[in-house]
């Protein structure tokens, strides 16, 4: 085994299918994550896939206390990837003090432990919402960190500062700031997918939901921005990619081959891609016509954003290679999967 790496919100989305690749890669795996948007289900997924049962606990990263039990429970942890957070952009525009006591009290809890346990390395979990409304498209790891348009987008700012300004003071960590763009899709298999609990806060499985019967209508937040058909644009990357991008972060610490304390990357397929567009592509991998309607705005969002990755293809040597049609043929395979189970 290549060492044990502690995955917070490992029971998630993206979460889950990093576990998957840290394995697959030879890593062995911790995961602690509180279910408050993720099913212990995906560890039954992740075994089914990898044939290795990860550890799992129920621990939520803002019970200080209960994290420092499970570091002196895994004294040989070499590093930390730190998903755990609320992660909507709508959600966050009404529930702002959640999001800031959430996503902000967690990474500090886990740096305050990182060296009392001789924990050096971090890949932190950020988002291309740092960027606010960006002047140029495509972006690159140059560009400007602009005012947040959401106190989801603030907490990603907030907390990159924070490690930044922690390695500043002396600790002795190294970390690599990875800032996606839009994770979709699922894993080939069907074994893992995403699946928040309730009402979807995301596109694709908002999509897919209303495709199988779930939801009565996908809304379309606005029609009248400048882009070609007046939807929102994004870059949609594969899940399965995107946690390549992870294991790599975490061989290039281990490795020493980081120059800086902290390395930041964006990790996108630098192609940009409208809501409507996305629309008509899932409905014509899947073969069902979509019932969606568009309606106003919704605050917080961004017009048009896709990422510039030559940074991480070259200073990471990672790639996102999966196209958008397979990408969302994986969604619905997932959806059709949850449904002959019977979960949705």
């Amino acid at each position: 085994m290549k060492g044990k790496i502690l995955v917070t919100g490992g029971a998630g989305y993206i979460g889950s299918h990093t576990v998957v690749e840290l394995q697959n890669a030879g890593y062995s795996v911790v995961i602690i994550d509180d279910l408050s948007n993720s099913t212990a289900d995906s560890i039954d997924g992740i075994e089914r896939i990898t044939g290795t049962r990860p550890v799992f606990v129920k621990l939520d990263c803002n019970d200080l206390d209960g994290l420092r039990n499970l570091f002196a429970s895994h004294p040989d942890i070499k590093g930390i990837i730190h998903f755990a957070a609320s992660k909507a952009v709508g959600e966050s525009v009404q529930k702002p003090l959640l999001y800031y006591r959430n996503n902000l009290n967690s990474l500090i809890n886990l740096l305050d432990l990182m060296p009392q346990f001789d924990i050096k390395n971090i890949v932190f979990s950020s988002s291309c919402t740092v960027y606010g409304e960006p002047d140029v498209n495509p972006i690159d790891e140059t560009a400007p960190v602009k005012p947040a348009e959401s106190p989801y987008g603030n907490t990603k700012q907030i907390n990159e500062e924070i490690i930044k300004d922690f390695v500043r003071s002396g600790a002795d960590i190294k970390s690599i700031i990875l800032r996606y763009f839009n994770p979709i899709g699922a894993h080939p298999s069907a074994e893992l997918g995403e699946l928040p609990n309730g009402v979807p806060q995301n596109l694709v499985p908002y999509i897919t939901q209303t495709a199988i019967g779930v939801r009565e209508q996908l809304s379309v937040f606005g029609d009248d921005y400048n882009t070609p058909d007046g939807s929102c644009i994004r870059d949609f990357i594969n899940v399965v990619d995107l946690a390549k991008a992870h294991v790599i972060a975490i061989d290039r610490m281990l490795e020493d081959k980081s120059q800086d304390k902290v390395e930041i990357f964006n990790l996108g397929t630098g192609r940009g891609v409208s809501v409507l567009e996305l629309i008509n592509v899932f409905e014509k991998v899947s073969g069902t016509k979509l019932n969606y309607k568009i309606v106003a705005r919704r605050e917080g969002d961004i017009e048009k954003i896709w990422a510039d990755p030559k940074h991480a293809n070259n200073v990471l040597g990672w790639t996102a290679k999966e196209n958008i049609d397979d990408t969302m043929n994986s969604a619905w395979k997932w959806q059709l999967k949850l449904r002959e189970k019977g979960i949705m």
